[in-house]
Formats: structure tokens, sequence, C-alpha cells
């Protein structure tokens, strides 16, 4: 899609169609549209579509009046969503060149790339490998405004809406055409094509590594493990000593191991790696928008099956720590790579760390689909990341990490369990983690919950959301020491 601004009056700009945001209890004169909004046909209320064709006066094919919700209580997080939802509805239209009008009181840079970033993302469809049916799609998004700094303001939401995009489609690729080291090929194209630093560590490198928990995970499938690291550095040197690591887990398929999973659902643990394409996504994002502060993405890469070299229930692994861990359940195997990643993490000098991990059915339970778990080592780092988060509307919630949870993780037979029973799952495999973060100040995302929409929302098609970009991106770019 390509994104444009134009300071034109937006009644002269020529386009398929004009989207326009009306709120309620605010009559929209304009377009004919007062004598729908008095006939109560049109209300204003929050992603309300209404399409009006040929309207008098107005270059535009059609009017989109698109129904933003109260005035006062509209964010940049509503128009985003608000304007994927318009996007979605006419691209099912076969319209091509689309125009949007923002509201003179919410019309600043933060609203600028809202509106962008919503436009990009609702025109995604996770549908790339059908060959049936003709693929609908708008090419042209134009913000219609006459202020200065919109064109940056555009491009900023255009390079992180595409970012976004990037990582859904990475998450929507089928394990038989993205085992680890198609991941990792994904990576290094994408950091190549960015100027990152990239560098995959292979399978001795990470024996000789001593990163026994992953390599026990990946023991028992024939795809090779693949660890991947994307660096980023600023081209002047930075006046904070902060290097912010981002650790993904990039599981490529997740058949649950031993303790094998149900058939029913498990075709969707392709997503298993959503956590690790986020790093990768944002990496993306940070390469164009150049923070002050260098940024390294590890991801390792593993499939979880129950081949005949599977570990088993009862093994014990070390850690690249050098802690043992007793492997109670082969399903619980995206806090073992993590554990090793996040060590890795720390010894390449990383002064803070965030992870996101489709970690827990646990979170599920706990925050629904609207959440993201958010745990946290260190205040300060959890604040730095939940202000990140709000900024950019991707939902998140504080959870408790008391030391008292630890006793969950006791082993009889090696220094901690891989699992902590039935209660607080979520909490006890983020308490595992905190063991290998150890003092780093560190941020931990379980994303089992919010990364794949089971089913499609007007502002979004079914399928991988591409959570957390928007909040890591945001992170890097705003960090003050």
């Amino acid at each position: 899609m390509q994104i444009t601004t134009d300071q034109s009056p937006a009644l002269q700009f020529e386009a398929d169609a004009l989207i326009v945001p009306i709120f309620e209890a605010v009559k929209e004169t304009r377009f004919g549209a007062g004598d729908l909004v008095d006939s109560g046909e049109v209300a204003g209320k929050p992603l309300e579509l209404t399409i009006l064709h040929h309207v008098n006066g107005v270059a535009a094919t059609r009017v989109v009046l698109a129904g933003a919700g109260k005035k006062e209580k509209f964010t940049s997080g509503d128009l985003r969503k608000l304007v994927a939802a318009a996007v979605r509805l006419l691209r099912g239209k076969s319209v091509k060149k689309v125009a949007f009008e923002p509201d003179p009181d919410h019309s600043g840079p933060e609203f600028i790339s809202a509106a962008v970033e919503g436009a990009v993302l609702g025109n995604f469809e996770p549908d790339r490998l059908k060959t049936v049916d003709p693929k609908k799609s708008i090419d042209q998004f134009t913000v219609v405004i006459s202020a200065d700094g919109a064109a940056q303001a555009a491009e900023r939401g255009r390079i992180i809406a595409e970012a976004q995009n990037f990582t859904r489609n990475l998450v929507n690729e089928p394990a038989n055409l993205l085992p680890p080291s198609a991941m990792a090929a994904a990576a290094r194209q994408m950091a190549f094509e960015f100027g990152l630093e990239c560098e995959v560590l292979e399978q001795s490198q990470m024996a000789e590594l001593g990163m026994g928990a992953l390599l026990g995970v990946s023991q028992g499938s024939a795809e090779p493990p693949a660890f991947i690291v994307i660096g980023y550095r600023p081209a002047t040197t930075p006046t904070s000593k902060a290097h912010l690591g981002l650790v993904g887990k990039g599981v490529t398929f997740d058949t649950g191991g031993i303790s094998i999973k149900p058939s029913d659902g498990m075709e969707k643990m392709k997503y298993d790696m959503a956590g690790g394409a986020a790093m990768i996504g944002a990496m993306r994002a940070i390469a164009q928008l150049k923070p002050a502060i260098p940024v390294t993405a590890f991801i390792p890469c593993v499939e979880n099956m129950p081949g005949s070299k599977a570990q088993r229930p009862g093994d014990i692994v070390t850690a690249m720590s050098g802690k043992t861990i007793e492997v109670l359940n082969t399903d619980a195997e995206g806090r073992l790579i993590l554990a090793d990643a996040l060590a890795y993490a720390r010894k390449q000098g990383c002064t803070h760390l965030v992870d996101a991990a489709t970690l827990t059915g646990a979170i599920v339970v706990a925050l629904g689909h609207l959440n993201v778990g958010l745990f946290s080592n260190d205040d300060a780092m959890r604040d730095r990341v939940l202000q990140a988060s709000k900024a950019e509307g991707e939902r998140m919630w504080p959870m408790p990490l008391d030391d008292d949870y630890k006793e969950y993780l006791k082993s009889a037979f090696a220094d901690m369990g891989n699992i902590g029973g039935r209660w607080g799952g979520a909490i006890t495999a983020a308490m595992f983690l905190k063991e290998f973060a150890e003092e780093t100040p560190w941020v931990h995302l379980d994303i089992a919950g919010t990364a794949w929409m089971d089913d499609a929302k007007p502002y979004i098609a079914k399928g991988p959301t591409g959570l957390p970009v928007r909040t890591l991106v945001r992170l890097a770019m705003d960090w003050k020491d």
C-alpha cells in the first residue's frame, strides 16, 4: 500500500472513498449527513460505518462516515481501529484509492501515525497461500491534512505497521514452510535489507556455550535448532549506557513433545513462535526509525517434537547459567529455551531485557484475549513498558511475581522443576524465567492470549496480531535514562 499525505481540501481530493470520523452527540452537517443523524440512522457509535455514494460537492466517489464514539474519550488507539475497520470494509468492495480526513481536534502526529497504521494493518489478510480467490487490496491511502510534520508522522506509521504485518506473515507461515532454519533465513534477509547485524548460532555453537535447556527441547526433532541474534547500533555514540535486549520465543511448531497436546487445535501451534517473530519485526522498524540506544534481539528457534530422541519427563538438563532443571512436563518447553536465551543476552552485555512468548494457557484463563500478562523484577522497567504499551494501544496488565511463588518450582532432584503444578501457572512460568534474568532489569510478556485472533474483528483479520511490535519499538525510541 502506498502511503501519502496531501494538503488539498478533503472535499476536492479525488479518491474512490473518503473516510471521515463522526462523533456521538456531535452533528456532522457535511455530505448530507445531517438528515441521517437526525433520523438516528447514523449515531457516531464506535466502528459504525455508513457509506454514501456520489455526494454533491465531494470529489471522492464514496464517503464513509466512520463512527468514533464520544469525542472527549477518543484516543489514537481508537482511531487506529476505526481506520482499520473502514479499510477492511472498503477492500471487500474492490476499492483501490482511499483518503482520510482527520478530525481537527485529533490531527496531531500521534493520530496521523495511528491512522496510517490502521490502514496498513486493516489491509492485511492472511491468505497468501490461497490460489483461487482474487486478492483484494487497497493500493493507496492518503491522509488529507495541512499540518507541519504530517508526512513524517505518516512515514512513522507506515514503518511500524509494515513491521507488524511482517511479523504477522511470519507467524502465519505453516510449520512445514517455516522450520527453524527458514525463520533464521527470513531474519538474515530482513537484516541484510535494513542494514542490521545478524548472526545465527548453530547447534554445535549452542552446545559449546552449554545451552542444555534449549538443546533438550530441540533433540526430538529432525529439524536442527537455530539461535538468531540481530543487532542495531546507533550511528553516533549514545549518551546512555543502556543496551536493550529483546528475547523472543521461537518454537516453530509445538506438539508438546512426549507430554503431547490434544489434537484439537494443535494446528494453531505454528503460532508458538509469535514472540520471536515480534522481535524480528520490531528490529525491522528499529532499523528504520533509529533509536539512540543499541538494541539486540535474541530468538531461539526450535521444533518441539516427540521423536525417538525427544527428552522425557524426568530428564534433568543443565542450562547455560549452570542451573539444573528437572523436566517435569515437556510441553513447558518455551521457558527452557528462553532460559538459555536470557542468559546469553546478559552475557552479551544487555543492561535491560524484555522477553515475549506465547508461554502459558494459564494467562489466557486469567486475562482472556484482551490483555498481555506483564511480569517484571524491576518497577522502573515495568513502568517503562507499560507507558509504551499504553501509548501504542497494546493492552498489558501487571501480574504478581512475589518470591513466595518460587516454592512451587522446587525439585527434589535438581535446582528447579520446569513447572509448578496446577495453580498460578502463568506466574510460576514467569518466576522460572526470573531465575535466568537474575538482577538485570527485566520484563516478561506472556502473549499466549493476544498473539492470535481465533475470530476476525471488524478491524483485524483472523489469525496473527503482530503484538507487541509497536510497544517494543516505542520502548526503544522513547528510552531516556
